[in-house]
């Protein structure tokens, strides 16, 4: 099995990447590969853009990691109650290939922030959203307080998320295993 995972951010040193690594990798998988959506940065969306310069090849490189997927572990990061933009404009771009993008994949969702709620906003839009695109959502999580609650060696460091966590994994490779 395949898994490609990302953070859905174009920061840096994004939360949302490192812990969809971790996630990806507690999953029982012959190879996992983590995306870094700065090598994806594409032009603000708009149908002028698109008839002036086409589809950019940075969107269906990122359509091609999709597609070579088995798994796709994603977390969402949150700007101001919903994705970001520039995810948002990624997506934009992507679906003018093919707006069915996910294609029947199954999904792991994440979010995770410094704050109280987690980046849950985000991760229900999300949750709403990719099916339309046809996503199967097999599992979702959210982890607050990031930088209080997560080890990047140890991983999840409050025990009672840290169990909520294994429980949503654990029944997400159960629906794998379902065909």
């Amino acid at each position: 099995m395949k898994i490609v995972a990302f953070g859905a951010s174009y920061s840096k040193q994004s939360i949302n990447k490192c812990f969809a690594g971790y996630a990806a990798r507690q999953f029982n998988s012959a190879e996992t590969e983590v995306l870094d959506l700065n090598n994806y940065e594409l032009p603000l969306f708009t149908v002028d853009a698109e008839s002036e310069i086409g589809v950019p090849e940075n969107a269906r490189s990122f359509l091609d990691k999709l597609e070579s997927a088995d798994l796709l572990v994603i977390s969402m990061a949150e700007h101001n109650g919903s994705y970001t933009a520039a995810f948002k404009n990624l997506f934009d771009w992507t679906s003018r290939i093919k707006a069915n993008i996910f294609e029947g994949k199954k999904i792991f969702l994440l979010s995770v922030s410094p704050g109280k709620r987690g980046g849950i906003s985000a991760l229900e839009a999300a949750r709403s959203r990719f099916p339309w695109h046809g996503a199967e959502i097999i599992g979702a999580f959210s982890l607050p307080y990031f930088s209080e609650n997560f080890n990047p060696e140890s991983g999840i460091i409050d025990q009672e998320l840290n169990n909520q966590f294994k429980l949503t994994i654990s029944s997400a490779q159960k629906r794998l295993l379902i065909k």
